[in-house]
C-alpha cells in the first residue's frame, strides 16, 4: 500500500446504499491520477466551484444552487469562523469564551466534516451513466459478491440513513464498506477514503423530488462519477 499524503488523509462518515446498475462508457482514470484536494475550502476558506451547476434528469439548477451556496456554503463559513477564533487564540493570545469552548470544539469537526463530504458529494456526480473503472468494479466484486449486490446495499443504507452513505476504502485492511451518517460528526471510519458519496438529507434532493426520497437514491446511482471514485480508490491503494 502506498503512504497517504497529509491531503490524502480523508475520513469517512455517513453510509451507502444504491441501486440500478449503469451501463454506457466505461471510465477509466489513470492509477497515477489522485483526487485533487487543493482547491478544498478547508484548504483556501472559499466556496469550492461546482462541477455541474445541472444534471438533466436528475437535479436541476433550481435544487443544486441553494445546497452548494446555503448548506456547504453555510457549514464551510461556520468552520472558518471557529477555526479563525483558534488560532487567533493561539497566535494572538485571543481568549476563547470557556462557556463556548465544548460546542466550538464539536462545530468543527461537524462542520468541517461538513464540508469535506459536501465537496465529495458535487465532485461525485456525472453528467451521464458510466462504469466503473475495472480494478475498483474487481474490488467491489470481491468484497460484496458482485456489483448489483454492491448497489443493493447501497441503495439500503442511503435509504436508512438520515444526513449521508458512502462507500469507503480502508487503508488499514484494504477493505470496501457500505456505511452511514446521520450527522456529519458521527459514522466516521477514520483514515477511509470516501469513494462514492450521497446526501440524503432533505435539502439535497426536495425541490426536485419532494418527499420521494427513494427516486432520487435510485436516480443518483445513474450519475455516479466512477472515474473520480477511482481517482479516490487509487490515493490509498
Amino acid at each position: 500500500m502506498n503512504n497517504i499524503s497529509r491531503r490524502n488523509f480523508f475520513f469517512a462518515s455517513s453510509g451507502a446504499a444504491a441501486g440500478s446498475l449503469l451501463v454506457p462508457g466505461l471510465t477509466e482514470a489513470a492509477e497515477s491520477e489522485k483526487p485533487d484536494f487543493s482547491k478544498s475550502g478547508l484548504a483556501t476558506g472559499a466556496l469550492k466551484p461546482l462541477k455541474h451547476k445541472e444534471i438533466p434528469g436528475f437535479l436541476s439548477a433550481q435544487q443544486i444552487a441553494p445546497h452548494h451556496t446555503a448548506h456547504y456554503g453555510g457549514a464551510l463559513k461556520a468552520f472558518v469562523t471557529i477555526d479563525t477564533k483558534f488560532e487567533d487564540s493561539f497566535h494572538k493570545g485571543t481568549a476563547v469564551d470557556p462557556l463556548a469552548f465544548e460546542t466550538m470544539q464539536r462545530q468543527k469537526s461537524s462542520r468541517g466534516n461538513s464540508v469535506i463530504l459536501h465537496e465529495m458529494y458535487f465532485d461525485g456526480l456525472a453528467l451521464k451513466p458510466m462504469d466503473p473503472a475495472d480494478e475498483l468494479r474487481k474490488a467491489i466484486e470481491k468484497r460484496f459478491g458482485s456489483l448489483e449486490k454492491w448497489s443493493a446495499d447501497f441503495i439500503a443504507s442511503a435509504k436508512a440513513a438520515a444526513g449521508w452513505a458512502m462507500l469507503v476504502q480502508h487503508p488499514v485492511n484494504d477493505k470496501l464498506f457500505n456505511v452511514v451518517s446521520d450527522e456529519h460528526a458521527m459514522g466516521a471510519m477514520w483514515l477511509a477514503m470516501p469513494l462514492v458519496v450521497i446526501d440524503v438529507y432533505e435539502h439535497a434532493f426536495y425541490i426536485d423530488y419532494q418527499n420521494k426520497k427513494p427516486d432520487y437514491i435510485e436516480k443518483f446511482m445513474q450519475h455516479i462519477d466512477w472515474a473520480e471514485a477511482n481517482r479516490r480508490y487509487h490515493a490509498v491503494t
